[in-house]
This record gives C-alpha cells, structure tokens and sequence, in this order.
C-alpha cells in the first residue's frame, strides 16, 4: 500500500504520526481506566515464575492458535476459520509497520527491509489474503447470524459488537484492495504495482472512466481511510468483547502451570476475607480472564451443568463480573469492610450458579484463551459459605458428618474395616513397614456397592504380591468434599489430620481407588508438607500387569464402554492407563463414548461435591451421561471411581434398565479375569 502524496506544505509522515500520537494517548488512556485500572484492584497472585515455560506455552497457544484449533479432528471447522482471520490479522499488522509506517517517512523503505523482490512477493500475498479474508469473514457472519450453531445462541454470542467488529475488519480488506487497485490506476509504479486482484480491479475501473486524476484522488481517499479504521480499531477495542486480542495473549502467559485440579488454598490465619464475593476479593488474574474471554461459547456449550438444564454459563460467570466491575468502576484502596453499591450476588451472578457447578474442568478445557472459571466460581462458594452462611441443606449434612464422625455418609452402618472382613488385610499399626499404603477412601469404605471394588483392589494387590497395609480405623477422608463444598476451613482441618497420621508413619507411596483422594493427595497435600508418591489404582496396576506380576486368565466376552472420571482424566491427564488395564483383559472389547471421551469426557454428575448436593432443576446429569453410555450399544459401562460408579448404576437403574446393563469399575472386571 504505497503512500498517497503530502498533505499540502505537510508531510505525509506528519499527519501519519500526529494521528498515531493521538490515537496512542486517547487509546492507553481508555485502556488503563477502562481496563489495567481495575484488574489492579484484584488480589496479587504469583504468576510470574517460570517465564521461559510460560512464553512457550503462550506462543503455541497465541501464535499457534492451538486451542483454538483443538476441536478440528472432531469436525468442528469454524478454529480453522478462527486461525487463518487471526494469521491474516498479523500479517497486516506486519505490513502496517512497513508499508504505512515505515514507507510514510521514507518511501524506499520497504525496498531496503524486503528487496524489490520481498515487497512485491507481500504485496500480491497481502491482496489474495484480502480477498480470502473477505469470504472468511462473509462465512463467519453468516455461521453466527444464519446457521446459528448451539454454541452461538447463547445472548453474549448474540451482540452487535460481533457484526460491526466484523464489518470494519471487512471494510479495510475493501480498502485495500481499492488502495492497490487506484495505485495502480492512477500510474502507480513499482512491486506494488504488480498486485493481481488490484490489478484486475484497476482495469475494471479504467474501463468505466475513471481518469488518473480521480484514481489518484480516490487512492488517498482509500489509504487514509485503511489507517484511519486501524487507529480507530485501538480506541474502540477496549469497550468491545474483541479486548480479548490483547487480553488473550497475556492471559496465555499468566496461565496456571499447576493441574487444573488443583484448587488455591486460603491461609485462614490472615486472611480478612474469605473467597470471593467483591470485585478486590479476586485475584487479578481472575478479573483479566473476562477481558480475555472471547465470547465464543465453547466453555458453556460443553458444561453438563448447562446442557441438562442448569442456570449454569461459564461464559456468563465470566463476563459477568467483568461487566460488574466496569458497571461500579474503580472501588478505592483495598478496605475489608467495604460494600459494594451494587452487590455481585443475585445481581450479576446467580448463587445458584454457582452451586451447580460440578468442578469438572469441561468449560476450562475448551477455553481458547485459558479462562480459569472453576477456581474462580469455587472462590464465590467459599465466600458464600465461609462469610454468608449461605448452603444448600443437602451439603450442610455432609459437611456436618464430616465434622462430626470424618466421613462425608450420613447414615452409614460400617466401619472403616467391615468391608475386609475375612480377607486378612493388615494395618499400617500391625505392619508400619508396608512398601504401599492402600488409601481405602470413604466411598469404598462405607458405600455397601463401592466396598466391592476395594475388596477387588485386595485380591489384585495379593496376586501381585505387593506388600501392602491400610491406615483401617485411622483413616479419614481427606477433606476432598468439604472443599468442593466451599468449606475450605473444615478441609484444611481434615487434611492436617491425615497427613500427620501419614507422616508419623513415614507413609512413601500411596495407592488410591478414588480420583478425588488422588488429586487432593497429589497436588493439594503438597500445599501443606504433605508430600507423597501418590498414585491411582490404575496406573500402580498397569505398571504390574507390564511387568507381568498380574495376568488376567479368565475369558470376560462382553462389550464395555469406558467412561473417563473428570478428576482422574481432565484434571490429571490419565486416559491410557484405565484403558490399558481393561484391554487386558481376555475376551474384553471396549468402546469410546464418543464424542464425549478422553479430553471431551462428560462427567457423572458427582463433582464438586454433588455427591451430596441436590440438582437444582432440569435433567440429572447422571442420567444424560448414561443416555451417552446406552447409545454405544455396550453391556458394561466401566469407571475408575466410586463416585462415576454410584451414579452411572442410579442412571442405569432410573432408566429401569439394571437387568441388561451393568456399571462396573475396572477393578472389579479385572479381579474376575484373575485366578483364584
């Protein structure tokens, strides 16, 4: 895009930079009231360690598009789309800088950075992406507007911000591609002259009569409208959803590196307030991600909350409290005792919302540009509970078993040790020299239809000759439940019971049934000295059947779905290794629930402490993942949690199927496999 003359006795390079200087002070004016000025008001959060892992990530992420990306092997096209508008966007970014600003004060300058060679190979490259970008954006208008896919029909997907944004993106391809053709109509010269849809279009236009003087008028005309759109993009950005260009990036940069499972701890001791529930009890990383939130609906669009029926959005939690802090603006110094002029709760967000979450990391897994809804939507239960008072009756009598007997199971009859009655099973006390610690957990302790698959776990262990002990009557549970249920108070106290029992016993690796005391033993016991080997059932059990101390004998002929537990796959990352044991098995076919499997796992309906907590209104989640499970046509469904066990059996039995389908765990498939 060749310059067009001098502005009268100015420079061109004048006025090109008096705007530029214009538009820079009026947009980072904007941008630091509108945007960093608030964000400041959060917490502080430690999001600056390990900077060479974090620009990586960033870079594959930002540059590489690669979430944005990631649904395409399902078919889903539109990243594509996504990626080649946000690609084409750099490209013209880079060309701004070089064909605007740099050839402004010196007009040889593209030729000395590029060659002749360079400036004309971008120059025709700059035009066909015009034209390409021009039918990408005339698709994308028309899939949200016309097609309208599920995730696009959601209000905030609804906004007109997406027609104009896409409009004025449109208009500088337009100007463009009339910028090169009037260049060239007007007698323009040079490697830019040499541009094919411009050129086409130059013809076009001589043929209709336009002389060199009006080509030479309309190219101004064309050029300064091009900057002018792209100085006025920075201006206008900040009070659109498309922030997200600029948040995005530097979202992907202060990402967790933990595992999403992982949930921040309060230090209870000095802490003024707990959870969140004003815009200062945030950390401001948690008030960037609703600027960085693309209002694409990907994150509610796979939330099983959402889909049976919930009042749950993760887009609108998100949002929402963005539009909340911008709507009551900056609240003055950090003051504990300070009310918000319009409150966060039954306003911008419903407390019911954030009751239905199940933590189950669908929303986060599916976010383009990294959102953390879930430990955002955890701190608002937490200030619901620890400061409001304010809980469902349904958890307050699971919070108040565990409190009182610490265990999660109201009514229960068994001890910790009746479901290993006759199977000669030593404690740690009898036997403080175990190489492994079996963690039993409250479920498959006390649940009569999960102690089946701790009683497997044992027949296993034996065949394998594993040298082994359970904590029995000093076991309690790990405060997993009480933390979902935003009592992180009560948590902090069962965790330090359990892990001084383990650390008096020098406890070096443990081996767990459930997901839940999985991930709070591995990634959250660390937060308090509790540091251990941990490891679920079935990553110690693949690691025995490939070293051949286990060998499933017994031909097992059926079919069986597998189902992925959101605390064992999406939070942790373990998908093989259950597979891996159930394939081991003689006679054994297994089947993907697909598409919701692996990454894209549906949960059971139990997460986030909905073991214990009523479902608000629509379809129970337990029962639209057993929909999923009958559709694949399986005889078995098999878990590897107790949690995925009890429901997926509810499901299979409310659909009064229980005499031609089953639920089993893993474990429980295998031990039948092994010899007596």
């Amino acid at each position: 895009m060749v310059p067009p003359g001098d502005i009268g006795p100015l420079p061109i390079w004048v006025g090109v930079y008096l705007a530029l200087l214009v538009t820079a002070a009026l947009s980072n004016f904007v941008l630091y009231q509108r945007v960093f000025r608030l964000i400041r008001q959060g917490k502080s959060v430690a999001r600056f360690d390990r900077p060479w892992e974090r620009l990586k990530g960033a870079v594959s992420i930002v540059l590489g598009q690669r979430k944005v990306l990631q649904r395409v092997p399902q078919k889903d096209w539109a990243g594509i789309g996504h990626a080649l508008i946000f690609w084409g966007f750099l490209s013209f970014a880079l060309s701004y800088l070089i064909f605007i600003f740099g050839a402004s004060i010196w007009s040889h300058f593209p030729e000395w950075l590029l060659h002749t060679t360079g400036v004309r190979i971008y120059s025709i490259y700059l035009d066909i992406m015009a034209a390409v970008m021009l039918v990408l954006l005339g698709w994308a208008l028309a899939r949200r507007w016309i097609v309208k896919p599920s995730r696009l029909s959601y209000d905030l997907t609804r906004h007109l911000d997406s027609i104009i944004i896409v409009g004025l993106i449109g208009l500088l391809m337009v100007s463009t591609l009339l910028t090169h053709a009037f260049y060239i109509a007007k007698g323009g010269l040079g490697p830019e002259a040499d541009v094919i849809i411009g050129g086409a279009l130059s013809g076009l236009f001589q043929g209709m009569g336009i002389g060199l003087a009006a080509s030479n008028v309309l190219h101004g005309v064309f050029w300064w409208l091009h900057l002018s759109i792209i100085l006025g993009f920075a201006v206008y950005i900040p009070f659109t959803k498309h922030m997200h260009m600029l948040a995005a990036p530097l979202n992907a940069f202060f990402r967790s590196l933990e595992p999403s499972g992982l949930l921040p701890t309060i230090d209870l001791e000095n802490t003024e307030r707990f959870g969140a529930g004003r815009v200062q009890d945030f950390t401001w990383k948690q008030l960037l991600d609703g600027y960085a939130c693309a209002v694409c609906g990907r994150c509610t669009s796979v939330c099983p909350a959402n889909l049976t029926g919930k009042v749950l959005s993760p887009m609108h939690i998100v949002e929402n409290l963005k539009d909340h802090m911008v709507a009551i603006g900056h609240q003055g110094a950090r003051d504990p005792e300070h009310v918000e002029p319009t409150p966060l709760f039954g306003g911008a967000i419903s407390e019911e919302a954030i009751w239905d979450c199940l933590s189950c990391g669908a929303c986060m897994e599916e976010c383009p540009v990294v959102v953390e809804h879930v430990p955002t939507i955890m701190d608002m239960r937490r200030n619901l509970v620890l400061e409001e008072s304010k809980i469902p009756e349904s958890a307050t009598n699971a919070l108040l078993n565990l409190e009182q007997r610490g265990h999660p199971w109201r009514g229960t009859q068994y001890s910790r040790t009746d479901w290993a009655e006759g199977l000669d099973v030593p404690t740690l006390a009898e036997k403080p020299d175990a190489e492994v610690l079996f963690w039993v957990g409250c479920t498959a302790a006390l649940e009569q239809r999960s102690q089946a698959v701790a009683r497997s776990m044992v027949k296993v262990l034996k065949a394998a000759g594993v040298d082994f002990a359970i904590l029995g009557d000093e076991e309690t549970c790990t405060g997993d439940p009480a933390r979902r249920l935003g009592n992180e108070y009560l948590y902090q106290i069962l965790a330090q019971q359990s892990i001084e029992t383990l650390n008096r016993y020098e406890v070096k690796t443990i081996v767990t049934i459930c997901p839940h005391c999985f991930n709070t033993m591995k990634n959250e016991y660390p937060q308090f000295g509790g540091t251990y080997e941990v490891l679920h059932y079935s990553q110690f059990v693949d690691g025995l059947i490939k070293e051949g101390k286990i060998k499933p004998i017994k031909m097992i002929q059926t079919n069986v779905a597998y189902h992925d537990s959101c605390y064992l796959g999406r939070h942790n990352g373990i998908y093989d290794e259950p597979r891996a044991v159930a394939k081991s098995v003689p006679g054994l076919n297994l089947i993907e629930i697909e598409p919701n499997c692996r990454e894209r796992g549906f949960c059971c309906g139990a997460g986030g402490g909905h073991m214990w907590l009523e479902e608000s209104r629509g379809t129970r989640v337990n029962h639209a993942r057993t929909d999923q499970f009958l559709e694949t046509g399986a005889d078995t469904v098999a878990v590897s949690c107790p949690f995925c066990l009890q429901m997926l059996t509810e499901g299979i039995q409310a659909k009064g199927l229980e005499g031609e389908k089953q639920a089993k765990d893993v474990l429980e498939i295998l031990a039948d496999s092994l010899e007596e």
